[in-house]
């Protein structure tokens, strides 16, 4: 089964930027969403975003809209979330996730990537 591989997840100051990137281990891997979780300590897992593969259709949760952007490299088949003006609260494990096929669930997941936010 395809993997899904995340990087970069770091410690970072209150206000600061971090970029995560994800990508599937296998390029012919077909998919109909790609999108963003996240985990913090003893809370229920959250969505962050998503973007629909064949029309570019984009959602994020309340919680990080304004502040947050997914995006996408076609050509390097890698799925980014930029997250600026980082906040303590933004602190968690995020994991990229897939869609195989419309009607599908997120079925695809990452291994997560620690995100930490310091005050």
């Amino acid at each position: 089964q395809v993997q899904l591989v995340e990087s970069g997840g770091a410690l970072v100051q209150a206000g600061g930027s971090l970029r995560l990137s994800c990508a599937p281990s296998d390029r012919t891997f077909s998919r109909h969403a790609m999108g963003w979780f996240r985990r913090a300590p003893g809370k229920i897992r959250e969505f962050v975003a998503s973007l629909t593969w064949s029309t570019g259709t984009i959602s994020y949760g309340d919680s990080v809209l304004g502040r947050f952007t997914i995006s996408r490299d076609n050509a390097k088949n890698t799925v980014y979330l930029q997250m600026n003006n980082l906040k303590p609260e933004d602190t968690a494990v995020y994991y990229c996730a897939a869609i195989g096929a419309l009607g599908s669930r997120w079925s695809y997941w990452g291994q997560g990537t620690q995100v930490t936010v310091s005050s």
